[in-house]
């Protein structure tokens, strides 16, 4: 049966973000050769768990990845899931709801890219949106012709509520929910962003809306808590990992995932007694050549 790892609840706003009952280690500097080692016997973990998911073929994996720009999630997804076969992963990004996302309910467009079982899916950046970026900016709401004025206060309660019951339909029906806050601080992204301009590979990844929006971090902050607060349950459990150093993030993200697949019990399909007798057949024919 299928038992999600206990919520890592959040402890109230203090300015930053702490957890309770989390299931991950402090931040620690550790040896970056060393650590990248753990994190490659980790990659093939992975790897190994994705193949016994997919062909098990009961449940199906949902990683959502939330943070502000410059927090790693790109890189993360990439390194961590590298040695999952591309067959059983899908990864989706969402950026700004186009003009047929915006004449839906506000999960219709992550709903079609939910994974099949057996695999894993991955969104970069999700419904999210609509209690973070959308809280932060409520001018966004004019575009989504909302058939209802009300308070904004209240609009934001009402999509928490639809977003519990919605994952928590989703576990009902086989779906892992694992969802990280990459936790950048405001120092590390300001560096990295004029890492950004000083490197030529990087660069292209520099977008000035993104330093007029370190103007609301604190808006940002307090709708990262109420939403974490919010959503955070047994079926559907956030995890708010440290950020500023990407070797531990990486590692941690695996290990997260790593935990929660072994938890499932998942086990490759025993053949039917038919079916051994079939085989044993067939054996014969291959071993006479």
């Amino acid at each position: 049966m299928f038992k999600p790892v206990a919520s890592p609840h959040l402890v109230p706003f203090d300015g930053s973000f702490r957890e309770k009952g989390a299931r991950t280690a402090p931040v620690k500097v550790t040896d970056k050769d060393e650590s990248k080692r753990r994190l490659n016997k980790l990659v093939e973990e992975l790897g190994e768990m994705q193949e016994l998911l997919y062909a098990s073929d009961q449940y199906a994996v949902l990683l959502i990845f939330q943070a502000l720009d410059a927090a790693g999630k790109d890189s993360t997804i990439g390194k961590v899931l590298t040695g999952v076969n591309p067959l059983g992963c899908q990864v989706f990004s969402f950026k700004a709801p186009n003009a047929e996302e915006l004449d839906h309910d506000f999960l219709w467009r992550t709903t079609r890219c939910l994974p099949e079982r057996g695999r894993i899916g991955v969104f970069n950046r999700s419904y999210y949106e609509e209690v973070l970026v959308v809280r932060v900016h409520p001018e966004y709401l004019k575009a989504q012709k909302l058939p209802h004025r009300t308070d904004p206060e209240k609009l934001w309660q009402e999509r928490f509520e639809s977003i519990r019951e919605y994952e928590q339909h989703l576990a009902r029906n086989g779906v892992v929910i694992l969802k990280f806050w990459l936790n950048v601080s405001r120092d590390e992204q300001r560096r990295r962003f004029l890492s950004r301009l000083d490197e030529p590979r990087k660069i292209w990844k520099f977008n000035p809306s993104d330093v007029k929006e370190r103007g609301h971090w604190d808006d940002y902050m307090r709708a990262y808590q109420d939403a974490l607060n919010a959503t955070s349950r047994p079926w559907a459990p956030w995890y708010a990992i440290p950020a500023d150093d990407k070797d531990y993030m990486r590692e941690t993200v695996a290990e997260i995932i790593i935990d929660n697949l072994q938890r499932l019990a998942l086990a490759y399909p025993a053949p039917s007694a038919d079916d051994r007798a079939r085989f044993a057949e067939q054996r014969k024919l291959l071993e006479a050549g």
